[in-house]
């Protein structure tokens, strides 16, 4: 399930507009700890990885509303022009932070960033913000196929870290490789979705 926790959410980032610190973490060694196959619906899911996320500043716009109305045909753009503007420099891969769980939240006021890695120095505007995610140990799973299905690798991830006795740690975000497009009617995803979590 995409997470919803506005007290995590305050511990995980920074805005650079606001004078807040970062909690600290322990430093972590990028280390694959188990791996796994499952399936959703006919599709055969990537393995499941845990290992760790460096830190990053993130340049992002706010959305509120539904995650399946999310322009980002318009975001996406606008992000890099105004990587562009500032003098900053971009990354490849637009990264998505997902604060609301539509299963528990109304999924007409569900939040979430669209953005995009840069490196640089500027400070947020009334459109695009600045944000700092900080090294954390993650969950990740590949997934390419339709929106549709989208929520039933969610369930996947959740009863992995059930299993294996893990806990949620913080919104989730996924770090896509290509845009999504529209293919005989259905939104095609290719990303990588990653889960913050910690043992319980």
């Amino acid at each position: 399930m995409r997470h919803s926790s506005a007290r995590i959410l305050h511990h995980l980032y920074h805005h650079e507009n606001q004078q807040v610190k970062i909690l600290p973490r322990n430093s972590l060694k990028a280390l694959y700890i188990f791996t796994t196959y499952r399936r959703v619906g006919n599709r055969k899911m990537n393995h499941i990885k845990i290992h760790t996320f460096k830190p990053i500043k993130l340049a992002y716009i706010e959305h509120s509303g539904r995650y399946d109305d999310v322009p980002y045909e318009t975001y996406i753009p606008r992000l890099y022009a105004w990587a562009r503007e500032h003098n900053m420099r971009p990354g490849f891969k637009n990264i998505n932070v997902f604060h609301d769980d539509p299963q528990k939240v109304n999924p007409s006021e569900c939040t979430c960033w669209i953005g995009i890695p840069v490196k640089g120095t500027a400070s947020s505007d009334e459109e695009v913000r600045i944000a700092e995610i900080p090294e954390m140990q993650v969950a990740t799973m590949k997934y390419k196929g339709p929106n549709s299905k989208y929520q039933d690798a969610y369930n996947v991830i959740g009863t992995w870290m059930e299993e294996q006795g893990y806990e949620w740690d913080g919104p989730s975000f996924e770090v896509c490789s290509k845009k999504p497009k529209i293919v005989n009617g259905q939104m095609i995803l290719s990303t990588t979705i990653h889960v913050p979590l910690k043992k319980k």
